[in-house]
């Protein structure tokens, strides 16, 4: 299923300006910029506490930098709550599973659908026809998400989502993104719990979603390279909340500070 886009702006999708996180005396994100084209899939990796995840929480509005901005669009985000930012464009997932596990597969789409439906409870009193109108077409919406994240999800849309395996229970994390009409979907560690066969299929699944969606943007963080391998054009890497490699999977495997940050000592030993 693909995403309207025709009302994408010139220029940068997002855009991070010297962004930094403190905690006190930790600093767990230092001064990082970052750029994301439309359509593209940036890779971002690091050891653990390397602070990829607050790197997400910074451009998804979860945290609010201690200093540094980002852009949608060209468009400050600073000050707007997650909820907002969500619906201006940015949509995610998350390391631990944050599903309804009491909830079905297609009711976990539909409440990722909220920002983007209109009929609330007054509508819903007075103008149940309408409200019915819209829960129709969202429900056929969603099942064409499930469909386009997974076929296997669509047969399963009736099920709990706590019944699910590892691998749908984050292939339905995805879809419900996709539920937000988003302009950028924000990966975290999407292949947890995967083993090599689930991991393929997931780079198929994605895959196919980019070629739906061409001007969708990704932003995947990973340590499974098999992952990062296949999919970003470009990967930035983080080492102690710093910016320590920014190019090519190819080319950025290679860096000496690279090497040293995941081996743990100087790359001329390795």
């Amino acid at each position: 299923m693909s995403i309207d886009t025709s009302a994408a702006l010139p220029g940068p999708v997002l855009e991070g300006r010297g962004l930094t996180m403190r905690f006190g005396g930790l600093v767990a994100v230092d001064d990082v910029s970052l750029r994301l084209e439309r359509g593209e899939v940036l890779g971002v990796i690091g050891p653990n506490g390397a602070g990829k995840s607050t790197l997400l929480n910074l451009l998804t509005g979860i945290y609010q930098a201690t200093s540094g901005e980002v852009l949608l669009e060209g468009r400050s985000l600073a000050g707007m709550p997650a909820h907002e930012i969500v619906a201006a464009g940015i949509a995610r997932t998350f390391q631990t599973s944050r599903l309804f596990g009491s909830l079905s597969v297609l009711d976990n789409v539909l409440i990722g659908m909220h920002t983007r439906t209109r009929c609330g409870v007054f509508t819903a009193m007075l103008r149940p026809g309408r409200a019915r109108r819209e829960m129709r077409q969202a429900a056929e919406r969603a099942c064409a998400l499930l469909q386009a994240v997974s076929p296997d999800l669509l047969e399963r849309r009736n099920q709990l989502a706590s019944s699910l395996p590892q691998a749908d229970r984050r292939r339905l994390e995805i879809a419900r993104a996709l539920a937000a009409e988003p302009k950028i979907v924000l990966l975290d560690e999407p292949s947890s719990g995967m083993d090599d066969r689930d991991t393929d299929a997931l780079i198929a699944d994605i895959e196919r979603l980019r070629a739906q969606n061409p001007a969708l943007s990704f932003i995947i963080i990973e340590h499974d390279m098999r992952l990062i391998a296949a999919l970003p054009q470009r990967v930035m890497v983080l080492d102690y909340g710093r910016k320590i490699g920014d190019d090519t999977f190819e080319v950025v495997r290679q860096l000496p500070r690279v090497q040293e940050a995941y081996l743990g000592r100087k790359a001329s030993h390795a």
